[in-house]
C-alpha cells in the first residue's frame, strides 16, 4: 500500500502461448548457423554442439508445446523437464542393459526390444511421478511425452554420433541427415508411444496407488507392437519388394539392402517402408488422440487391477494438523 491508498501485487508470470514455436525457430536458427560454421571453418570442436542441438530441437520443442495444454498445477517446468531428462537417461540406460542380456538375433527380435524399451519407459515414468497428488489422464500423456522424448533424445545423438564415423573419415553430411530424417520422424516416435502409456496409467491411479490392470496391460502390448512395426519397417518392405517383384538373382546384403536391385525394386522398396510407418504413425496418432478425447469426457476410473503403493502420504495424513 503507498501513500495514496493504492495497492501493489506481484504480477504472476504468464508463459508465452507460441513459446514452443520460438523455442523451435531459435533452436533451429542456432542449429543452421553451426552447419554452417562447421562447413566454414572445419572445425571437429563444433560437432558435439551438432549433434545436441539436432537431436534434442525437435523434442524439446514438442514437450514445451504439450506443456502448455496440462490439467493441473502440480506439473510444472522443473517437473517436465526433469521427467525429460532423468526419465529418458534412465529409460536409455534400462533398455541398453536389458536388451544386451535377453535379446538374440531373431525373427522376434523387433518385440523384445519394443517391450523392453516401453517397459522401461513405463517404468521411469512411474518412479518420477509416484508423488503427484492428483493424475490426470492429459498431465499423464503430458508427463509420458517428456520421457519418451527425452528417449529419443538421447537415442538420436547416439545415432548421429554413430553416423559421424565412415570408413572415409569423418562426414558432417551423414550427420546432418540423420539428424533431420530422426527430427522430422520423432513427434510420432517415442514420445508418442509413451504419452499413450502415460495417459492409461495415469486414468486408473491416485495419489497412493497406480493401479496395473488389464486396460494398461493392452495398452503396453498395443504401443510394443507399434514400436516392433515401425522398427522392423524396412525388413518387412524388404520381403514384400521381394515377394512381389523378386526373382532368383536378387540377394540380400548384410545391411538389408536388395543388392543390384531393379528400377522397380529400387522405388517400391522405400515405398513400402514410408508407407508402413506412415499406417503406424497414423495409428498412434489416432489412439492418443481418442484418449485425449476420452479424458476430456471425464470418463470414469477404472479401479480393478493390482494396486500398486506409490510411496506418497495419505490424504489423511497430509491433511492431519
Amino acid at each position: 500500500m503507498d501513500g495514496v491508498g493504492r495497492q501493489w501485487t506481484a504480477a504472476v508470470p504468464v508463459t508465452p502461448r507460441r513459446q514452443w514455436l520460438r523455442i523451435f525457430l531459435g533452436g533451429l536458427g542456432l542449429w543452421l548457423a553451426t552447419v554452417g560454421a562447421i562447413f566454414l571453418t572445419g572445425n571437429p570442436t563444433l560437432l558435439p554442439t551438432l549433434v545436441l542441438l539436432g537431436s534434442f530441437l525437435v523434442p524439446v520443442t514438442f514437450v514445451a508445446w504439450a506443456f502448455q495444454r496440462r490439467d493441473t498445477g502440480e506439473v510444472t517446468v522443473s517437473l517436465v523437464f526433469g521427467t525429460f531428462l532423468a526419465g529418458g537417461v534412465l529409460g536409455v540406460l534400462a533398455s541398453a542393459v536389458l536388451e544386451s542380456y535377453l535379446l538374440r538375433p531373431s525373427v522376434l527380435l523387433f518385440l523384445g526390444v519394443g517391450l523392453i524399451e516401453e517397459a522401461a519407459k513405463l517404468a521411469a515414468l512411474a518412479l518420477l511421478t509416484r508423488h503427484l497428488a492428483a493424475k490426470t489422464v492429459r498431465d499423464g500423456m503430458i508427463l509420458g511425452a517428456a520421457v519418451g522424448f527425452g528417449f529419443s533424445a538421447l537415442e538420436s545423438a547416439g545415432y548421429a554420433f554413430i553416423a559421424l564415423f565412415t570408413v572415409q573419415g569423418l562426414s558432417v553430411v551423414q550427420v546432418v541427415q540423420t539428424e533431420i530424417l530422426r527430427g522430422l520422424v520423432a513427434p510420432v516416435g517415442h514420445g508418442l508411444w509413451t504419452a499413450i502409456l502415460g495417459g492409461v496409467l495415469f486414468s486408473a491411479s491416485s495419489r497412493d496407488h497406480f493401479v496395473v490392470g488389464i486396460r494398461l496391460l493392452f495398452a503396453y502390448l498395443g504401443v510394443a507392437l507399434l514400436h516392433a512395426l515401425w522398427d522392423a519397417m524396412h525388413v518387412i518392405a524388404l520381403f514384400l519388394t521381394l515377394f512381389l517383384t523378386g526373382t532368383r538373382d536378387n540377394r540380400v546384403s548384410l545391411d538389408g539392402s536388395l543388392g543390384e536391385p531393379t528400377p522397380t525394386q529400387g522405388a517400391l522398396m522405400p515405398a513400402l517402408e514410408g508407407l508402413g510407418m506412415a499406417i503406424v504413425a497414423v495409428i498412434g496418432v489416432v489412439w492418443l488422440v481418442a484418449l485425449w478425447l476420452s479424458a476430456q469426457h471425464g470418463s470414469g476410473r477404472p479401479s480393478s487391477g493390482l494396486r500398486v503403493p506409490t510411496g506418497s502420504p495419505s490424504r489423511e495424513t497430509v491433511l492431519r494438523p
